[in-house]
């Protein structure tokens, strides 16, 4: 049996298109040093059929290790992740949106300096390494650099992508971090929050990106650029986390 359990957090609000194909690409992954995997998916409340889609995976996976957790009204992205982590059973946590932007097959990147005993927590950047990246908006490219840079000057970061999904964290860290954020506030302000970890080690690491359109069912916009400049400066600034974060707990 592995040493490590690898908790893959997957939010999901109305993804029936994509739900399963993700589940199954997370699935197929094999994982260095024999870590293995469980699945966390939180329905945001969806109005399509993206539980059916869930209950098929299963069927057609009954070996696959697999929580699915409903909330009961739709709360957003940032307070799925915080259910998907008190559910996390995992040594690891790794955050892993329900659409087909990111290729699960390069967990193994992130989780490369965490097992080889230097990080507690490891960014996966679209700006840096050598993977594909498609090409489409061009302000969102610059909006993710300002938000980036701004979060940088007062978190004393050198990030490149600081709203990246592909966060891996050390799992007993990250149950500790006292999250806020229903939206997707949760970039920023999970960023902020771990900065201030005594002793924390981030690493960030290069990976491809297959972005998405609206069309195809792209959510984040404008506002969430605004929300996500109002959360940078809130907990770095005037909410800074009271509570004591342990690495060692």
């Amino acid at each position: 049996m592995s040493q490590y359990l690898l908790s893959v957090i997957i939010p999901a609000y109305n993804e029936e298109r994509y739900i399963y194909d993700i589940l199954e690409r997370v699935q197929a992954v094999s994982l260095a040093g024999d870590v293995q995997k469980e699945l966390v998916v939180v329905d945001d409340f969806s109005k399509d059929n993206t539980g059916g889609e869930v209950a098929r995976f299963r069927a057609a996976y009954p070996t696959a290790k697999l929580q699915y957790v409903r909330h009961e009204v739709n709360k957003g992205k940032g307070a799925a992740l915080r259910t998907g982590i008190q559910h996390a059973s995992g040594d690891f946590t790794i955050i892993q949106d329900a659409d087909l932007e990111y290729n699960p097959e390069e967990y193994n990147r992130l989780l490369k300096p965490m097992l080889q005993g230097v990080a507690d927590v490891v960014y996966g950047s679209r700006f840096m390494g050598d993977g594909p990246h498609r090409i489409l908006f061009f302000w969102h490219t610059i909006g993710n650099k300002v938000l980036t840079f701004l979060s940088n000057a007062l978190t004393n970061l050198n990030l490149t992508d600081m709203e990246t999904c592909y966060k891996l964290f050390r799992s007993n860290i990250i149950k500790q971090i006292d999250l806020k954020e229903n939206r997707f506030g949760f970039e920023p302000e999970v960023t902020a929050k771990i900065s201030r970890v005594p002793g924390i080690r981030i690493y960030e690491v290069g990976i491809a990106y297959y972005g998405r359109t609206y069309a195809e069912g792209k959510k984040i916009n404008y506002k969430d650029g605004f929300r996500a400049i109002y959360c940078i400066l809130k907990y770095n600034i005037f909410c800074r986390q009271k509570r004591t974060v342990d690495i060692n707990k």
